[in-house]
């Protein structure tokens, strides 16, 4: 079951990410056969380029910045890579897979209080993680940007609507096992949980420490715990 529902929610968010990457596909396979000279390390690239969209946001990463931490200049890039669009997309995928990919795994804990747990805590150990940039790349990618951004903004936006849909669904079925009370509203709860996660990255970008958030991060559960659980309620 737990694989089950990993697999559920990357399956949608593949679904959102990869059509929008269906036409650079053929970039990137060109790209690799032409070759790149030794130095060059396509993996390596791309994580720098991500670090550099999660400190900067989409339209604040300029390509200046990006061919300085990738050690690349923008013929190479785009070689590489594609646009700087399609390189967002790469680095995005890289970042639910990698530094994100907690979300995912929690919504494959036995009880819905573990779900807020896992998800809160795991959010306030990462999101304040001094070793990258702070804050989160999905919240906070492009909140604000032009119109010829707007694809971007629709796909972020596109990915917290996936995984706010699939705590809701997690949370009904938490109400059908008995798990949750049967008041508890599995929309309403998921969009509390969703706003907790994001106020997070707010406050992680504005400076909070992990043991700042974490205290956010219990007491958010806890409070949650003693609304909806058929344990405190009795």
């Amino acid at each position: 079951m737990a694989h089950k529902v990993v697999n559920i929610f990357f399956t949608e968010w593949y679904n959102i990410l990869k059509i929008t990457q269906m036409n650079e596909m053929t970039i990137e396979t060109l790209a690799k056969k032409r070759g790149r000279p030794v130095a060059f390390d396509y993996e390596t690239a791309l994580e720098k380029a991500m670090h550099v969209f999660w400190q900067h946001g989409y339209e604040g990463a300029s390509m200046s910045t990006l061919m300085s931490a990738m050690n690349m200049n923008k013929a190479s890039i785009y070689a590489a890579y594609g646009s700087k669009e399609a390189l967002f997309k790469k680095a995005l995928e890289r970042y639910v897979q990698g530094p994100a990919s907690f979300l995912a795994a929690s919504l494959a804990q036995p009880t819905a209080v573990a779900v807020v747990q896992l998800m809160l805590s795991q959010a306030a150990q990462m999101l304040a993680d001094q070793s990258h940039p702070v804050g989160c790349l999905v919240t906070q990618g492009a909140l604000a940007c032009s119109a010829e951004s707007a694809e971007i903004k629709t796909l972020l936006g596109g990915y917290r609507q996936t995984l706010e849909r699939q705590l809701a669904q997690r949370f009904a079925r938490a109400v059908s096992e008995q798990d949750l009370v049967a008041t508890a509203d599995p929309v309403i709860l998921a969009k509390l949980v969703m706003t907790v996660h994001q106020g997070m990255a707010v406050q992680a970008a504005s400076g909070a420490t992990q043991a700042e958030l974490f205290n956010v991060a219990t007491m958010a559960t806890q409070c949650i715990a003693q609304v909806y659980t058929l344990k405190a309620s009795a």
